[in-house]
């Protein structure tokens, strides 16, 4: 198949559209149910490659999620905890294999934004991952390829209109890329920076103590950055992103949003939120909107009279903001990575707020200065890599 004919391109007025090979090549990809849309397949593109680097770099399987062309998670295969399994909505499924447990952490991340997501699969899907993605509201998944069984729960979704994409994985792309805007085409070379643990080694702070594990969780950073579009930062803790905070202006707006994000993940992991008494039939979706306004601001939004009945079996206590400090004071060995520099020491100062201990950055901002002090005034780990990841 040298084409695909698409059924309009970002939105419904934009036709005709499709994905085509130059030089009469053929795609590199098969879909194997469904109707994938211009969306689709640039969300779909870009995680594959994502996920492709972190399992490369890793060496474990990798899954994403992707919304809107910028990450909402991304994971790498290690086990999950029986905390992390009830946030995910998982507990029930019994064992996991590897490339479940990244999927798992890649959609429970940030639940509210993976709603409807794209999802891309370093490996070849698995029952264990298929029936996580059979029960939540997704657009379509890409992978190398599928177990004959997982395909077939992957068809009984959207009444077997559920987009299903095959990645050859050998598929090498040109080294220069182009792009058209306004009439006018762009041309640059590929992003093909590797990044190892070796990336990580100008470290500037007075702190050098990089562990094993911090290693891998700025890699997880800066390979999700390089498909996130920027500003962006994101957090990392344990093999997965936390919280991705991507397209902003601002780079302190940007660390200041995946903050909250990576805030309320931990939040979710409370006491006050374990405990939370769901009515009787309420569906996942709903659960993480309740969720999200009762950690949050929002949150008279699900305890006012006549709101928390449809909710809860009790009504919860409020989870006062002295209360969610104290538990967000434990959350520690946070990575945080950056696409380009930090430009003041506010950005380390709001990173201190969500337990960053460990910081990758491109640095060669004229308050480096400034920014290494805020760090060495927590005794955080930074390692300057010299290369920006920028992504548009």
């Amino acid at each position: 198949m040298k084409e695909l004919e698409l059924k309009y391109g970002c939105n419904p007025n934009q036709k005709p559209a499709r994905i085509f090979m130059k030089e009469d090549k053929e795609l590199p990809i098969k879909v194997l149910s469904g109707r994938p849309g211009y969306i689709n397949f640039l969300d779909a593109f870009n995680g594959w490659q994502l996920v492709k680097e972190l399992k490369e770099a890793t060496g474990l399987p990798a899954a994403t999620s992707f919304k809107h062309v910028s990450p909402a998670g991304a994971a790498v295969g290690l086990p999950l905890s029986d905390t992390l399994k009830k946030i995910y909505w998982v507990d029930d499924l019994g064992d996991l294999s590897p490339l479940a447990c990244a999927y798992a952490r890649a959609r429970g991340a940030d639940r509210m934004s993976s709603f409807g997501d794209f999802i891309s699969l370093s490996d070849v899907c698995d029952v264990a991952t298929a029936k996580i993605i059979k029960r939540e509201v997704s657009d379509g998944v890409i992978a190398p390829g599928y177990e004959p069984e997982a395909l077939e729960i992957l068809k009984q979704k959207k009444k077997g209109n559920y987009n299903i994409i095959e990645i050859d994985p050998a598929y090498v792309p040109a080294p220069i890329e182009h792009k058209d805007v306004f009439g006018i085409t762009f041309e640059q070379g590929r992003n093909e920076l590797k990044i190892d643990e070796n990336f990580f080694s100008n470290v500037v702070t007075k702190n050098k103590e990089l562990t094993g594990q911090a290693k891998i969780d700025m890699a997880i950073s800066m390979i999700t950055l390089k498909y996130t579009q920027s500003n962006s930062v994101c957090y990392v803790k344990d093999g997965q992103a936390i919280g991705i905070g991507a397209g902003q202006q601002s780079r302190i707006h940007c660390t200041r949003l995946a903050g909250t994000k990576a805030d309320n993940w931990f939040l979710r992991q409370s006491p006050k939120v374990l405990g939370l008494q769901f009515v009787d039939g309420i569906g996942r979706a709903d659960r993480d909107n309740a969720i999200d306004l009762y950690i949050g601001d929002e949150y008279m939004d699900v305890l006012a009279d006549g709101a928390w009945e449809k909710i809860f079996k009790v009504k919860p206590d409020v989870f006062t903001a002295e209360e969610k400090r104290a538990w967000l004071d434990q959350m520690t060995d946070v990575t945080l990575g950056s696409d380009a520099f930090f430009p003041f020491g506010d950005n380390i100062e709001r990173a201190h707020k969500s337990g960053v201990k460990y910081i990758a950055q491109p640095g060669g901002s004229m308050r480096d200065d400034n920014v290494i002090e805020t760090c060495n005034k927590y005794d955080m780990v930074m390692s300057f890599t010299g290369l920006r990841l920028f992504h548009h």
